[in-house]
């Protein structure tokens, strides 16, 4: 099994290039399924998760072909089985995304219940209830969701939680139900605004873009779109300027969208971490022993992602004092507060607030990947400590990074990856 070996403190200097966003792309994906034709998706991350909904496609009747300019192309117009297995949903909870497009395209859909990170419930409860509100008949047989979607209505629909996979999924029902679906309290992160827009492109009635209210006038038919660019990630851009503040050196991450960071940034600001923010890419120039504590709670966009949540706190263990981070979304994602600690960090947790002394120093030792976001705050650590670190089951950071050790050993990280 893969390990990372990484030894530590080498400054960080260079550019660094953000790869798609794994969040977006996953649901470009399925939504193939509505489009009937070939279409192309450029700027893919060459991820484990993309792999893994490229099979689910084809295991449904895709043809689905990965190619040499980071893009995929996906022909659907013989897609023919609504039927998603578990050994490949169990591995990524994404692939629920496919129950709205295959319910929307053929009325009926068995899609095993989602498995993916080990930590937190992360129910399809609003999935569901969503659904059935738009006329959809539901049973649960032998871990399956067994759906007849054969009398698509339109609804008012409120989530009691903003859930980027619910609004997704609904979305993609109610764009092909008879009259008009307004969903409130719906997420608005920029990869459900890139959904939302390329079902447009496909004929879709959408309206409410990137706010908390979707309206939805259903239609009676889609056309199809020949290719679409997946927006940057980024998560991966926020982990790639945090591991800059703390590692040290002048960083330009590049290919990325400023304004899908403006909590990070105004976080790091307030760090005392100076950024300078530019059109397409954001300069960091890292002294780490200015760095200050800094409070944060997640919350959903564009509030402070709960994906960089893991990272900020490797952050602060190096800041000037303590702090603190709130964790609104995902109440016990904390896993990585053990192997942190196992580096020299001093994490206390007390509910859903971790507590962090700053001001650390690291030392190398072997630590354990739990989740995505887990792995890159465990790579920045290791990237911060003395001597030399083992991390193991990368698996988890290959499912959410594009190439992340190739990447760092271009601006000055010696990481290895070994068997």
């Amino acid at each position: 099994m893969d390990y990372f070996e990484i030894h530590g403190l080498k400054t960080l200097n260079g550019v660094i290039e953000v790869s798609g966003a794994k969040n977006a792309v996953l649901p470009l994906m399925a939504a193939s399924i509505l489009n009937q034709g070939k279409l192309k998706i450029s700027n893919v991350p060459t991820l484990s998760d993309s792999i893994t909904m490229s099979k689910l496609l084809k295991k449904m009747g895709a043809e689905v072909n990965f190619e040499s300019d980071n893009s995929i192309s996906v022909d659907s117009s013989k897609l023919d089985n609504p039927f998603a297995p578990y050994d490949l949903v169990k591995t990524m909870r994404a692939s629920f995304y496919v129950l709205g497009p295959l319910l929307a395209r053929f009325g009926n859909a068995k899609v095993s219940l989602p498995g993916g990170c080990a930590w937190g419930p992360r129910p399809v409860d609003f999935h569901l209830d969503g659904l059935k509100a738009l006329g959809v008949k539901i049973s649960i047989e032998n871990g399956y969701v067994i759906a007849d979607g054969s009398n698509l209505i339109g609804n008012k629909i409120h989530f009691p939680k903003i859930s980027v996979g619910a609004t997704g999924n609904i979305v993609m029902v109610a764009i092909l139900a008879k009259g008009t679906t307004t969903i409130t309290n719906a997420a608005s992160e920029p990869e459900i605004q890139q959904l939302c827009e390329m079902l447009n492109s496909m004929g879709a009635n959408i309206s409410g873009i990137g706010t908390n209210t979707l309206t939805i006038k259903g239609v009676t038919s889609l056309n199809s779109i020949s290719n679409i660019s997946v927006i940057p990630d980024r998560i991966e851009a926020g982990t790639f300027l945090i591991a800059a503040a703390a590692v040290g050196g002048v960083v330009e991450v590049s290919n990325i969208i400023p304004e899908h960071l403006d909590s990070v940034i105004k976080s790091l600001q307030k760090a005392n971490i100076e950024l300078e923010v530019k059109d397409s890419s954001i300069v960091i120039r890292a002294n780490v022993s200015n760095i200050l504590s800094t409070n944060i709670e997640t919350n959903e966009y564009p509030g402070f992602p709960t994906d960089l949540q893991a990272q900020w706190m490797m952050l602060m263990c190096l800041a000037k004092g303590n702090s603190t981070i709130k964790e609104n979304i995902y109440y016990d994602r904390f896993t990585h507060i053990m192997e942190l600690n196992r580096l020299g960090c001093n994490i206390k947790l007390e509910d859903s607030v971790a507590i962090i002394e700053g001001g650390r120093r690291l030392i190398g030792a072997d630590v354990m990947s739990t989740d995505i976001r887990a792995s890159a705050a465990l790579i920045i650590a290791a990237l911060c400590a003395s001597g030399t670190s083992k991390i193991s089951r990368v698996y988890h950071i290959d499912r959410g990074y594009d190439k992340i050790e190739e990447k760092l050993t271009n601006v000055g990280a010696e990481i290895f990856r070994k068997k």
